[in-house]
């Protein structure tokens, strides 16, 4: 059973000297085999991982002093999804709006929303500043809901309410309503029926061998992060390494 911390709610205030990057990879590291508590003494985080070697000991060390850890809380990837949508609806160039609405539709959406935006350096460090502010923003709030202050500003500078991006007109990002995917299904189908009866063997061969390599790409894929729900969430901390290396505060300071 995962350890628990105990409710900060009879302690007072607690300033700390913050292990800021340490607590920043915590709150984006959304995967259901990882665990990261908050030592309020020392500022330091320890994360646990199943299945690594020294998993035992760090679950050792947190249950024998619940009081003195505090599970960080990372940002849901229900949460990070919702920031996709968003910030779907402030792209400008239509043609890449209408790749990025496609790639967010179904499992894999993490690491398709990436790739599409490999081919648009602007719009790609576009995203992972708006993302980082979200995420510093989630680290304030949870810091201030748990009356920690830390005695060192972080890396990032000054915390504020990220601004609004703007919604572009245009084809809208709704979420409930027929996915894009399912759209150009039922476009794919009246094209078929559509279709000479003679022409269907060829038709139906070519979409035999388009299952079949979005079959292998799955397969292939499977090892890499998007054959289940757990390797979905892992997929998001590649997106945090690769926010952090394109960090332009980060890479000044480097």
């Amino acid at each position: 059973m995962p350890p628990t911390s105990a409710s900060t709610s009879a302690r007072g205030p607690v300033q700390l000297e913050l292990d800021w990057d340490a607590l920043e990879v915590s709150v984006e590291r959304n995967a259901s085999d990882t665990e990261s508590f908050l030592d309020l003494a020392t500022g330091k985080v320890v994360t646990i991982v199943a299945g690594d070697v020294e998993a035992p000991l760090r679950r050792q060390q947190v249950t024998e002093n619940l009081r003195a850890f505090l599970r960080i809380e990372p940002a849901s990837s229900r949460e990070q999804y919702r920031w996709m949508e968003r910030f779907v609806g402030s792209v400008a160039d239509e043609s890449l709006r209408d790749r990025l609405i496609m790639s967010i539709d179904g499992k894999g959406a993490f690491r398709r929303f990436k790739d599409v935006l490999l081919a648009y350096p602007a719009e790609r460090e576009r995203w992972f500043a708006y993302r980082a502010e979200l995420l510093h923003w989630h680290i304030h709030n949870w810091l201030a809901e748990h009356d920690i202050e830390s005695t060192a500003p972080p890396p990032w500078g000054e915390i504020k309410p990220p601004a609004e991006l703007p919604v572009v007109p245009g084809k809208p990002v709704v979420h409930g309503a027929e996915a894009p995917g399912e759209a150009l299904r039922r476009s794919a189908r009246e094209l078929i029926d559509g279709l000479p009866a003679i022409d269907l063997p060829s038709a139906i061969a070519f979409l035999e061998f388009l299952r079949q390599r979005a079959g292998d790409a799955a397969r292939a894929r499977g090892a890499a992060g998007e054959a289940s729900e757990r390797d979905r969430d892992r997929e998001l901390d590649d997106d945090a390494r690769d926010a952090r290396d394109d960090d332009p505060i980060r890479r000044a300071a480097s």
